[in-house]
C-alpha cells in the first residue's frame, strides 16, 4: 500500500495519475495548504520541505518502508517499481528523464510564481506589473519549447509511449489558462494536452475532497505570512540601498 500525501495542485495530480495509469494501491491522506497542514510535525517527517506530493510506500525496496518526495523523484521511482512508463531503449528512457527534469526546474516554477502574482497576489490587493510579466513571458516561453518539441506530430513527447515526461508536463500545462496564457496559441500543445486528457487517468478524481483543500484564495495577513514568508502590502517594497 501506498500512501500518498495530497492536495489539489498541479503536483499532487501528476502523481495521483501516475498510481492510475499504474494502478497501484493508495490511500489518499489530504493534506490543506491553505491550512498549512503542511507545516505540521507529522508530515514534515515525511516530507522534510513541507510541500506537497509525497508518498510512503510500505513495500519498499526489499519490503522495507521507504517515504520519497518531490514530484520528478516520486514520478521515477515509481517508473523504476512497476518497470512501466519508462521507454526501454536507454536512449529515450534519459531523454524522457531530461525532461521529468526540465519540467521541475523551469515549467513548473515559471507557472507557480506565474500563478502568485495573477492570482495570489492580486487577492491580496497586490498588483506588481513586472513579476507578473516576467513569470507569464516565462511559462510562455516553456510552452514554446513544448510546442517546437511536438510540431513534428509525435504523439508523446518521448518515442512512442506515454511516459512519466508526458506526466510531469500535463497537469501545468492544463492549468495555463489561470495564468493567462491560451493554449490555442500553441496548436500542437493543446492538441496533445488534449490526448492526456481523454486518458483515463485524467479523469479520476479523489475522492472526500475536504473543503479546506484547492487553492490559497481569500487569506487573512497571518495566513499569507504562514505561507509565504511574507504579509502582503499594497505596493511592492523597494530594493535595498547597496553598500
Amino acid at each position: 500500500m501506498i500512501d500518498l500525501y495530497y492536495d489539489l495542485t498541479p503536483n499532487g495530480r501528476k502523481i495521483h495519475m501516475a498510481l492510475e495509469e499504474l494502478q497501484l494501491p493508495y490511500e489518499v491522506h489530504w493534506i490543506a495548504v491553505k491550512e498549512g497542514e503542511q507545516f505540521s510535525e507529522d508530515f514534515v517527517r515525511v516530507n522534510p520541505n513541507a510541500k506537497i506530493p509525497a508518498i510512503v510506500d510500505h513495500d519498499g525496496p526489499g519490503g522495507r518502508p521507504v517515504r520519497i518526495f518531490e514530484s520528478g523523484a516520486i514520478l521515477q521511482y515509481l517508473a523504476e517499481k512497476t518497470g512501466r512508463l519508462l521507454p526501454v531503449d536507454p536512449v529515450e528512457r534519459w531523454e524522457a528523464i531530461c525532461w521529468v527534469t526540465w519540467q521541475v526546474a523551469n515549467q513548473g516554477p515559471a507557472a507557480g510564481n506565474a500563478a502568485h502574482f495573477t492570482t495570489y497576489a492580486p487577492d491580496a490587493g497586490v498588483h506588481d506589473e513586472y513579476s507578473t510579466a516576467r513569470f507569464v513571458n516565462e511559462t510562455k516561453r516553456t510552452c514554446e519549447v513544448l510546442e517546437a518539441l511536438l510540431a513534428d506530430g509525435r504523439e508523446f513527447l518521448v518515442g512512442t509511449e506515454f511516459s512519466i515526461a508526458d506526466l510531469a508536463c500535463f497537469p501545468w500545462t492544463r492549468v495555463l489558462k489561470a495564468y493567462n496564457v491560451a493554449i490555442a496559441d500553441y496548436p500542437a500543445l493543446e492538441a496533445w494536452s488534449q490526448r492526456i486528457s481523454d486518458r483515463p487517468s485524467a479523469k479520476s478524481r479523489v475522492a472526500e475532497r475536504p473543503a479546506a483543500s484547492g487553492m490559497p484564495t481569500g487569506l487573512s495577513s497571518e495566513q499569507y505570512q504562514r505561507l509565504f514568508g511574507v504579509a502582503p502590502t499594497s505596493t511592492p517594497s523597494p530594493l535595498p540601498a547597496s553598500v
